[in-house]
């Protein structure tokens, strides 16, 4: 008890500001007190509002009270000095709803600054003292603050668990191996936790090494992203000044078709004015020569008529009409068509070329692996809606169904003459370039159809041109009874079940081309890891009249 009541003695002499004993101790009206600092410090920021509270009871006081120095306290706080006590501890020091608390205090519990395994008890900074001072707690065990000591009881022997059975995986007592633990494999908990310590650093090592890996990717993908952006604001640099170069040749060419048709205006209608002046004065003077004859024909003196006769019908020369040519049409339809024309093959040229800029541009993928996908719904999320180039089609095979269907026939379409068509082989190539993951599926009728990826440089004529007999391209014929992997003139005979689908997976970057076989299931026929140095294009080879092969459409 007496200890309880210096602790409130103590408290009393602590100001509530600064939660330590009183210097030059103050009372204000309401009965508080405070150190002198401390509430002037308070009261000054309380000086814009003229209003000064009591920390405590917030009590007002208008105007601000005189502070004088409360002597008894001042005489208290010295005596406690004196007697070698200390200021209540700060509320800080004091226990909270999630410390653990000292299990020896009295009242108002401290923090506990360590637990004891063999106390099975908890102690703040004095109490915890003869554990370090008396040679009896030498050996015991001391750990943070824990409030689950009681989990180290064994509660059937009421004993402290200071052993492991590893074949329950379980804390023990000494006891435990004589009746419910016996002949487990048991063993002291200072040795387990020893073996698991090992274990714990070997993971930590594994994990700080995942750490470094794993840092090492998010920096080369940061590199990645840097990159990549300063190729893109490069790209947009230079493709601006590509365009704002392309505008200007364009409105210059439009300038000089301008100033041109004025010049050939200018020119044709200085022509026909001239000429038309002529007209009208030759208009003029017939009109002249015509009211003459007219006064003329009424002379009654037949002398006068005789002799004025000759010189009055002689007209002169007339313009030659023939120099005069009215165009049916416009005058510069010509010019029109011209530009038209022109227009139209820009558009033919910029629709071609920005296909394959559109498609140049690199897939960003991350470094990191990523692995291939299991099933047909994985493959599904890669897939691509792929149509065949008409002008790289062979003449005897026709194509339907938006470009996404071939069929050989016998006889020779009537396509246009163009560089890039198949000219030795029944074969045709997409028109889209595959780079990055893509998927898709071929559905073919006939007795056999060549399903094939290739570079768009691959020869379009001669033995080259054929798929798989280059290192330009990759092949997978399938006929009615087998399956043969075509590469470079080397064919692999691939075991499959037979389909008349046939899936096709490219990972560009990574060099995978795979092929499937398409029913109820999916089936793995031929798996291919290279490095392919161009984009690719989806091909097919139809062999023989009447065979078809169809891009399916997957979504």
């Amino acid at each position: 008890m007496a200890q309880k009541g210096v602790q409130l003695d103590r408290e009393t002499i602590s100001c509530s500001i600064c939660l330590d004993l009183l210097k030059d101790p103050v009372t204000i009206p309401c009965g508080h007190s405070y150190c002198m600092s401390c509430i002037k410090g308070f009261w000054d920021g309380e000086d814009q509002r003229k209003i000064y509270s009591c920390p405590q009871c917030r009590q007002a006081f208008t105007p601000r009270p005189v502070l004088v120095k409360n002597t008894m306290l001042a005489d208290l706080v010295e005596q406690l000095k004196k007697t070698g006590l200390q200021a209540a501890p700060a509320d800080h020091c004091y226990a909270g709803p999630e410390d653990v608390a000292c299990d020896v205090c009295t009242g108002r519990k401290l923090k506990a600054l360590k637990s004891c395994l063999q106390c099975l008890a908890s102690y703040c900074e004095k109490h915890l003292q003869p554990h370090f001072e008396s040679t009896t707690f030498k050996k015991h065990k001391l750990v943070d603050p824990s409030e689950k000591l009681q989990e180290n009881i064994c509660s059937r022997h009421d004993e402290v668990m200071k052993m492991f059975c590893r074949t329950d995986q379980q804390s023990i007592c000494y006891l435990c191996p004589v009746d419910e633990h016996k002949g487990h494999d048991t063993v002291s908990a200072a040795a387990e936790r020893t073996e698991r310590q090992r274990e714990l650093e070997v993971s930590r090592q594994n994990i700080q090494q995942r750490i470094q890996d794993r840092e090492k990717d998010v920096k080369l993908l940061q590199q990645e992203v840097e990159a990549v952006s300063r190729s893109a604001d490069k790209a947009v640099e230079d493709s601006e000044k590509i365009f704002t170069e392309l505008i200007r040749l364009i409105q210059k060419r439009s300038s000089d078709v301008k100033q041109q048709i004025r010049s050939q205006q200018e020119t044709e209608v200085s022509r026909v004015k001239e000429l038309q002046e002529k007209l009208e004065q030759e208009i003029t003077e017939l009109k002249r020569k015509d009211a003459e004859l007219k006064k003329l024909s009424h002379t009654e003196d037949h002398n006068q008529f005789l002799l004025n006769y000759p010189s009055l019908s002689q007209l002169s020369a007339s313009t030659d009409s023939s120099s005069i040519n009215i165009r049916p049409l416009r005058y510069f339809e010509d010019v029109t068509a011209a530009v038209s024309e022109l227009r139209d093959q820009l558009q033919d040229i910029l629709m071609e070329k920005w296909t394959n800029i559109s498609l140049t541009g690199t897939e960003v993928d991350v470094l990191l692996p990523q692995p291939e996908p299991k099933t047909r719904a994985e493959f599904l999320r890669y897939s691509r809606e792929i149509t065949l180039d008409p002008n790289t089609a062979h003449t005897q095979l026709l194509l339907s169904d938006g470009n996404r269907k071939a069929e050989r026939m016998s006889q020779r379409q009537s396509y246009s003459r163009h560089p890039d068509r198949f000219t030795g082989w029944c074969q045709v190539l997409s028109r889209e370039s595959l780079t990055g993951r893509c998927y898709w599926e071929v559905e073919w009728r006939g007795k056999g159809v060549y399903v094939a990826v290739a570079y768009k440089n691959i020869s379009r004529d001669g033995l080259d041109c054929l798929f798989g007999f280059t290192d330009k391209s990759w092949m997978l014929i399938c006929g009615t009874n087998s399956y043969t992997f075509l590469f470079n003139k080397f064919s692999t005979r691939v075991s499959g079940p037979r389909s008349s689908r046939v899936g096709v997976y490219l990972d560009h970057r990574a060099g995978i081309l795979s092929f499937y076989s398409i029913s109820e299931t999916m089936t793995l026929l031929h798996r291919v890891q290279t490095t392919f140095t161009q984009p690719l294009y989806a091909g097919l080879h139809l062999y023989n009249d009447g065979d078809t092969a169809e891009f399916c459409k997957l979504k």
